[in-house]
């Protein structure tokens, strides 16, 4: 996925030590993330400490995790971390040759695919959905069944349920790397814990008042463990990590059917979505008067949104109005 000779490029480069012309503050303890919910989480849990920790984001600047490939001072940030967190998916395949290169031995690493275990599910592709990798419907079924069978969705921060216990192992780290503020952290954490659980419950309460169980996406579809959360059912254009950005007719008209079939009032997209196949798909059902409905994945959160205020729960409440509303 990620450019090979790039990345062993900026290694051998950082190897030789022409990386930084000033250090960073050694005093503080150094935490690196790769995207925004690890950076908030973290951010939560520190709380007021926050003078003593070098809190780093690396993807602020609207990259999409799936596309972004680390600089020079990227490799660094992490190559002297004291923590660092990253998701571990596939879109990570990065991270193996810049941890082999690191100057800190010492680093703790929190892979959050590895913290759930078998809790993480397998990308699958849904009916209706677009043919990945180049395959004709004709072709070998149970070839492209089994690539996906070996994939991981790593979408895992899309899950309240699973927040909790990243926090947690966030925490842990963090006890273990500043003892002397572990009180404070455990008690932050148990404080946030518990906003993670009442919005869990409102997600459930506005499942149960639905009038529908079923979203549809003109889109990628990375909102998997939040639907399964909640025991909701789905159709999308594209799988999470999809590169795929336009979609058949097959696909436009399995959609609209679905819109019909189902009775829905409403369309979703993800917040990188310029609406053309939701409202294609709109289009082609009977209900014209459909609206298109923006879920925000939490992929591409940017530092100039973060000075504003975003927070993960912040968009995950957004999240919920969405929810709300497409399943009216």
């Amino acid at each position: 996925m990620k450019k090979i000779f790039t990345l062993m490029t900026i290694l051998l480069t950082f190897a030789c030590g022409s990386v930084f012309a000033k250090k960073a503050d050694s005093n503080k303890l150094k935490v690196v993330t790769t995207i925004f919910p690890e950076y908030d989480w973290a951010k939560e849990i520190i709380g007021e400490k926050s003078d003593n920790v070098e809190l780093t984001l690396l993807l602020n600047n609207g990259v999409d995790l799936h596309s972004y490939q680390p600089s020079v001072k990227d490799i660094a940030k992490v190559s002297e971390a004291d923590i660092f967190v990253y998701v571990g998916g596939e879109s990570d395949e990065w991270v193996d040759e810049v941890l082999k290169n690191a100057k800190n031995p010492g680093m703790k690493v929190i892979n959050l695919v590895e913290v759930l275990g078998e809790r993480v599910k397998n990308e699958e592709v849904v009916e209706g959905m677009e043919h990945e990798h180049g395959h004709d419907e004709h072709d070998d079924d149970e070839h492209d069944e089994h690539h996906h069978e070996e994939e991981k969705d790593e979408h895992v921060w899309l899950s309240l349920r699973f927040a909790k216990t990243l926090c947690g192992a966030i925490c842990d780290a963090l006890c273990e790397k500043d003892s002397a503020n572990a009180n404070l952290y455990r008690k932050n954490l148990t404080s946030y814990t518990a906003k993670l659980d009442a919005l869990d419950s409102k997600y459930a309460d506005a499942v149960k008042a639905g009038n529908k169980n079923t979203l549809v996406f003109g889109d990628r579809f990375p909102f998997r463990y939040m639907v399964d959360d909640y025991n909701l059912k789905y159709f999308a254009a594209f799988t999470g990590c999809s590169a795929e950005s336009e979609a058949s007719f097959k696909t436009i008209a399995f959609l609209s059917e679905k819109v019909n079939e189902l009775g829905l009032n409403c369309v979703c997209q993800i917040e990188s979505g310029n609406g053309k196949i939701a409202k294609t798909v709109i289009s082609n059902s009977k209900n014209k008067k459909a609206k298109v409905v923006t879920f925000d994945s939490l992929q591409s959160t940017t530092a100039k949104q973060i000075k504003k205020g975003t927070t993960y729960l912040g968009v995950m409440e957004k999240n919920l109005e969405s929810l709300k509303e497409a399943l009216r």
